[in-house]
């Protein structure tokens, strides 16, 4: 089973926000580290967390198998019981901790971005900074304690990834609400992971966009330490036209076309809100429901101004504290005098039960601006109306009126959100179908495809966004087959440096992030892949044309039911390429390759989700588009990080493929060899000899090696082949790979880097 490992971002160029770098080196007596010397030289720290890291599970600790001794009906009644079973030092609202734990998964699962496919609730990052200390997760560190009973009765057997996301599944459950299930498989990190998210050295700063006013990628949320959007509307800002009070005519009336800077802040954060959720992989209906469906339950917390009443968060508390965030000395500090994101307050008069009250009330009523007794802005009903609707969360003698968020309310004026509101208002099977899906989607969305899901309460369907590929229905073909198979391959004209550029291009796409991508599906031949420029169009064409006339001939000359697929026969074509390569360089070599792949339909494939997979610099194939920020030697540590691979294995693959020229559109930067096409170390010999002199080019990126006795041009280069020469760790492995004893090692771990990464998205098999 593959192990979630690596899921960092490389922070060079685009800033840390408020976490300080994790130097590999503390520094001792504050004696400056490499870092603080030479800022600006290449992160390494992405792929040194793909080497056994901090975990005390050890390395033969099998998550899955764990997770399946689990008696889940057991462990889903002790948290229905949980819910219901209220804490002194700390209460719950109306004598259920549902909502509370409701907003503890969402939080845990709502920073996933499909950008890039990091954040999400896959390895528990929600107890680690930065994300354990974030304004919008205040007091989530409570709900982890309360959960803390069941964690330490089940141990092991489950991961605090999955208990966070099932408890929120659960207490839905006990509220009334019929969720579409739940599936295990998240494993846990034992590490606190440095992430990109966003430029800003304060908490709930804004500055992330462009010149355009788009958020700058890869970011999704519109302000530093929140979620997703600020409830109190842009930037906090209830009214952007500088306004108060009622806006114009009621909400009720109002018309809801138009939008920009002059319009009213609901309107406004309907806008941000279709931005944020869009860049979480939601669509329109998935927001409207998941906003109307989450504050469906429980309710905000706003007693008193935080300042001058509540602490600090968990990472910056003294040791005392033992991580327990957030104290607040208002009152009791806890129950009624609940200080959390200012705004106070319930939605609805059953807040601990399912129910339409929340589409009822947004409609039912027309809003007015108000002041929380924290100070932040929100929205009752107007004139008084429905003042004594609401319960209060602790004392049975007081109600409330229902408020709504300026978040709230855009799913009222906004044209596309009001249609689906109003629809569901009238029809509530529909809400509760699309919440329920929605929910599902959410809390599941970074596990990856369901062949990763654990137990037997995920639902039967499937989904587009869970990249489906077809069941095995066939016999799949064995070791004399794939000898064959292969003889046919390079028996159709393609040669090597094509049949290793397309077994990549498939491949290569997977990123651990959020397990999506892999050979597995052969949607390289499909929409959008096939026409991505890293991919060489025409070359990749006409070499899968090869391929399904390999595979027609094979498939029709069987009897039976034995078939090869397409993904396979990619994957197959790559390792016949690399061995003739080897063998060509003096070395005998045999790829690993296990069938079992099949091939995806475009019905099954979410042509804009797979468009965000697509590379902007890919330097294992020496492919760097324009428009980049980051350097090409960043942005192949970036994609060795997606991959997994280690120092040695990025390393590795890069010198091979260059030996057997596999670089996209036939580049010949970095081919170092007087024999490309055959598998050496040629690649790291020539970098790190001396008789070549290296300088910068007319031509930007590129670089010339030239004899430094005759000045004659040898080589050519970009930035990520001379890195290997200029890092002084990178130089490491190329001097190790360019001794006189280390060619038939090098071809051998350029082989086993290679099987890793073509296996990458096969969570069938044993590993």
């Amino acid at each position: 089973m593959l192990k979630r490992t690596l899921a960092v971002a490389v922070l060079l160029a685009v800033g840390i926000g408020p976490v300080a770098p994790n130097h590999t080196a503390l520094a001792q007596e504050g004696a400056p580290t490499n870092e603080d010397w030479w800022p600006n030289r290449l992160d390494l720290d992405p792929l040194r967390l793909n080497s056994p890291g901090s975990s005390p599970l050890g390395d033969d600790f099998d998550y899955g198998e764990a997770f399946d001794s689990l008696d889940l009906a057991a462990l889903k009644a002790e948290l229905a019981a949980l819910l219901t079973t209220s804490q002194s030092w700390w209460p719950a609202d109306f004598g259920h901790y549902g909502p509370f734990f409701i907003r503890m998964s969402w939080h845990s699962a709502g920073t996933y971005r499909e950008v890039d496919g990091r954040g999400g609730a896959d390895g528990g990052q929600q107890r680690f900074a930065p994300l354990n200390s974030w304004p919008d997760n205040a007091n989530l560190d409570k709900a982890h304690r309360l959960l803390w009973p069941i964690k330490a009765k089940y141990g092991r057997a489950i991961s605090w990834a999955d208990l966070i996301v099932l408890a929120g599944t659960v207490a839905m459950e006990s509220m009334g609400f019929e969720t579409l299930g739940f599936a295990g498989g998240r494993e846990d990190d034992w590490a606190a992971l440095e992430v990109n998210w966003g430029p800003e050295g304060e908490w709930l700063g804004a500055d992330r966009r462009d010149g355009n006013g788009d958020l700058k990628p890869p970011l999704g949320a519109t302000q530093m330490g929140l979620i997703y959007v600020n409830p109190q509307g842009p930037g906090g800002n209830p009214d952007p036209r500088g306004g108060a009070g009622a806006l114009p005519g009621g909400l009720c009336r109002e018309a809801v076309g138009g939008g920009g800077a002059g319009a009213p802040a609901p309107r406004a954060a309907a806008d941000a809100i279709r931005e944020a959720f869009g860049r979480m992989a939601m669509d329109d209906e998935e927001t409207a429901a998941l906003i109307a469906g989450g504050h469906t339950f429980g309710k905000a917390h706003g007693a008193a101004p935080a300042a001058g009443n509540v602490g600090v968060e968990p990472e910056g508390g003294a040791l005392e504290a033992q991580g327990f965030g957030w104290e607040n000395t208002y009152g009791e500090g806890r129950g009624k005098d609940t200080i959390t994101s200012g705004l106070e307050g319930a939605w609805t008069s059953s807040p601990a039960r399912w129910t339409n009250s929340f589409l009822e009330n947004l409609y039912r009523f027309e809003w007015v601006q108000t002041t929380s007794p924290g100070g932040a802005i929100q929205w009752i009903p107007e004139g008084g109306a429905g003042a004594n609707l609401v319960p209060d969360a602790h004392d049975a003698s007081l109600r409330h009126a229902p408020i709504m968020l300026t978040t709230d309310l855009a799913l009222k004026v906004d044209p596309i959100y009001r249609e689906l509101t109003s629809r569901w208002l009238e029809n509530p099977d529909e809400f509760e179908d699309a919440f329920a899906r929605a929910w599902f989607k959410l809390t599941h969305r970074d596990l990856g495809p369901v062949s990763r899901y654990r137990g037997d309460l995920a639902p039967d369907q499937v989904f587009t966004w869970q990249d489906p590929v077809p069941a095995v229905d066939h016999t799949l073909i064995d070791a004399q087959d794939a000898q064959i198979l292969k003889a046919d391959i390079l028996g159709a004209g393609l040669s090597s440096a094509e049949l290793v550029r397309v077994a990549w291009a498939s491949a290569s796409t997977f990123r651990a992030t959020d397990m999506r991508g892999g050979a597995n599906g052969a949607r390289v031949r499909l929409a959008p892949q096939k026409d991505w420029g890293a991919n060489d169009p025409q070359e990749l064409a006409r070499v899968l044309a090869a391929l399904e006339g390999v595979q027609r001939d094979f498939n029709g000359a069987q009897s039976g039911d034995k078939r090869v697929s397409l993904a396979d026969l990619v994957v197959l074509g790559g390792a016949a390429g690399i061995e003739l390569a080897a063998e060509r360089g003096g070395v005998r070599a045999r790829v690993p390759f296990e069938p079992g792949r099949t091939d995806a339909s475009e019905a099954q494939t979410d042509i804009h989700a797979f468009n965000l997979l697509e590379p902007r610099a890919d330097g294992f194939r020496n492919y760097f588009a324009s428009g980049n920020v980051r350097t090409p030697a960043e942005m192949l540590v970036e994609k060795a990080s997606l991959l997994t691979l280690t120092i040695p294995e990025m390393s590795v693959l890069v010198g091979g493929m260059r030996a057997l020229d596999a670089n996209a559109g036939g580049a010949s930067h970095g081919v170092f060899t007087e024999r490309p096409g055959a598998l050496s170390n040629d690649f790291f010999v020539n970098l790190i000899d001396m008789s070549t002199r290296w300088s910068e080019s007319d031509t930007p990126g590129v670089y010339e090696g030239r004899d430094r006795a005759s000045g004659d041009l040898r080589w050519t280069a970009t930035g990520v082949d001379l890195i290997f020469g200029s890092n002084s760790e990178l130089r490491a492995v190329a001097e190790f790979y360019a001794a006189d004893d280390a060619g038939e090692q090098f071809v051998h771990d350029f082989v086993a880097a290679w099987a890793k990464v073509m296996t990458l998205d096969r969570f069938d098999l044993d590993r």
